[in-house]
């Protein structure tokens, strides 16, 4: 169980570049990384307004002369200090990651980035390649995937509890892209245009939440081909999607269904998964993340809650409240800050064994989120038309 002990030599000295003010993430990285004393947040370039940044920075309890008003003055700034940042977290637009990125490698700043990761797979490999030569790491915020119950159905998946896996059905979706964009903020409107967004919507927004997670559950599994059929319901946003469905083989056989959909009207936003095995079923959703439902064939239904000494232990590795208490949002993203932090403590200790074996979302899953929209734009752009995943 994670009770807020020491689990790296000190913390790491932390910045942002975004998560201001006006931002919808920012808050969830602080929340996730300030939650065990495991960071110490000591600057930022917050904002794209400096003034505003700063004002927003000095709240944040950060001095006022490390609130820089670009990540170029960040990088000048703290990477001849002795105090300077360590590791820097990039909650910016989409078109911005691999440039951010590839500027704060390059200065000597390991890097947690915001998902999708870059727009092309020939982009995450040279950025993979650029953090190996400099011994740094790269981690990308999956946040949903700290949950313990997450890894519950992993361990499960592991142990045969399932048996083989046959079926997948995973699906995100809400309604708060329903109507037009007319007059909506800015972080609604540049997530639905190509240039900042990147060569897809929802899919890139939601749905590679699914596929990382599923990737996490199902890591023996590989994607041998995909059916992508997007729309948008909304024209303005083609020819990015608004809504999409993803049929995919798994090299044993298995088959899965994808939904992702901003246009469920109604729906104020839910993530849904199960997985089906010859012996067994597992089911978890988002709003309800304190327990599976786990179903034997002909055998009764059961509920497994989080926190209780019959789950597997990499359930209760990463369980925070304790059964009789609600894990949220934040304890996930608190655990995958926390296994971050980690990965850098073992990079910067040159300790390469502890790396082999721990787990945390970094440059390759990032990298395969990515190949799987570029596979997902492809079959869509073809007429939705199966296509070999490359």
């Amino acid at each position: 169980m994670i009770n807020g002990e020491r689990r790296i030599p000190r913390p790491l000295r932390w910045g942002m570049v975004g998560g201001g003010r006006t931002g919808q993430v920012g808050y969830k990285h602080r929340t996730g990384a300030l939650r065990d004393g495991t960071y110490r947040l000591v600057a930022g370039a917050f904002d794209l307004d400096a003034a505003r940044g700063r004002d927003f920075g000095v709240n944040l309890g950060v001095e006022a002369s490390r609130c820089y008003a670009t990540y170029q003055e960040l990088i000048a700034g703290e990477a001849g200090r002795e105090d300077g940042v360590e590791v820097v977290s990039v909650a910016t637009p989409n078109f911005t990651h691999y440039e951010i990125t590839r500027a704060l490698l390059e200065a000597g700043f390991h890097v947690i980035c915001e998902k999708p990761l870059f727009f092309t797979v020939a982009e995450c490999d040279e950025i993979a390649a650029l953090a190996a030569s400099k011994n740094l790491i790269v981690g990308v915020t999956y946040g949903f995937t700290g949950h313990p119950m997450v890894h519950q159905m992993a361990a499960m998946v592991a142990r045969g509890m399932l048996g083989e896996i046959r079926l997948v059905d995973m699906a995100y979706t809400h309604g708060f892209n329903a109507g037009d964009d007319t007059g909506a903020p800015e972080a609604v409107v540049w997530r639905t245009n190509p240039r900042t967004a990147g060569p897809t919507f929802v899919l890139g927004d939601i749905g590679t939440h699914l596929y990382y997670l599923s990737e996490v559950v199902l890591p023996h599994l590989k994607v041998e081909k995909l059916l992508c059929d997007r729309k948008a319901f909304i024209p303005s946003r083609a020819p990015l999607e608004d809504h999409a469905t993803v049929l995919m083989h798994y090299d044993n056989g298995a088959r899965a269904r994808l939904w992702v959909s901003s246009v469920d009207a109604g729906n104020m936003g839910s993530q849904r998964y199960r997985f089906t095995g010859s012996k067994a079923s597992v089911a978890w959703s988002d709003s309800h993340p304190d327990q599976i439902v786990y179903q034997v064939q002909g055998e009764p239904e059961r509920i497994l809650h989080h926190g209780m000494p019959y789950l597997e232990e990499e359930s209760l590795a990463a369980d925070r409240m304790g059964a009789l208490h609600t894990e949220g949002l934040g304890d996930s993203w608190a655990n995958i800050y926390l296994w971050i932090a980690q990965a850098i403590a073992a990079a910067d200790a040159g300790d390469r064994a502890f790396l082999e074996t721990h787990h945390y979302p970094g440059i390759h899953a990032g990298t395969e989120g990515v190949r799987w929209l570029e596979n997902c734009v492809r079959s869509a752009d073809s007429g939705a038309a199966w296509v070999d995943f490359e």
